[in-house]
């Protein structure tokens, strides 16, 4: 097994390097998101370990860099202890797994090698409705010729209704696909980032995608509005 780990804290990555080369892993160390990018684009691993917090790119960027390149080596990223927020953002992004520091070096080696066999994922089919198109490797939103930019929760949403395009769906629902099935905090959180989203690909093309059907939930039109 090839291992590319980004990380920029000097001892944790020689630890890393150390035990995994024990284990018979070949690796290679980037201290920084720009070294990683490049050499996660232009060499083959077979999992890539990346750090969120990295100097000159973090690694939200590194790993929409990889995607935007059609690189779906499986990503392991490493978040911080209380990064709830981290953690489901990195999913958002197009991660496979992550861990929390500190970390299980036990926990790491199964990981690392429950990615290698499952192998890089075939690259996402892109999700339309009308001229609304969204492509989940590219991290990529277009209504007609224009490219929108979202957050990643904002992202994850409309990526969901378009799942689901056609159909009704719960803000219970919605909560368990986009945020966390053991989300307990107020549901009107969804109506919130309802109303971003359609400030940014209904309002400005006078569209009407999403439907608010009242006492159930939304629906976006399979003719993207």
């Amino acid at each position: 097994m090839r291992v590319l780990v980004v990380e920029d804290e000097p001892r944790l990555a020689e630890t890393v390097r150390r035990g995994l080369t024990a284990e018979g892993v070949v690796v290679e160390i980037a201290d920084n998101g720009v070294d990683g990018l490049w050499m996660g684009t232009n060499a083959t691993y077979d999992v890539i370990v990346l750090d969120i917090m990295l100097p000159r790119l973090n690694g939200y960027d590194v790993l929409k860099g990889l995607r935007a390149k059609d690189v779906w080596t499986p990503v392991l990223m490493l978040t911080a202890k209380d990064g709830e927020y981290d953690q489901a953002d990195a999913f958002d992004l197009g991660a496979d797994d992550y861990l929390t520091k500190p970390f299980s070096f036990v926990v790491l080696v199964a990981r690392l090698r429950a990615l290698q066999r499952r192998g890089a994922p075939a690259r996402p089919t892109v999700l339309e409705a009308g001229d609304l198109s969204l492509d989940p490797g590219r991290r990529r939103v277009v209504r007609g010729t224009t490219e929108l930019s979202l957050t990643p929760r904002e992202h994850g949403l409309l990526e969901f209704l378009l799942r689901h395009k056609g159909n009704v769906v719960t803000k219970g629902e919605i909560l368990r696909g986009v945020w966390d099935a053991h989300y307990s905090g107020d549901d009107n959180v969804v109506e919130v980032y309802v109303g971003y989203l359609r400030r940014k690909i209904d309002t400005p093309f006078d569209r009407r995608a999403i439907e608010t059907v009242r006492g159930v939930g939304y629906r976006l039109h399979a003719d993207g509005g």
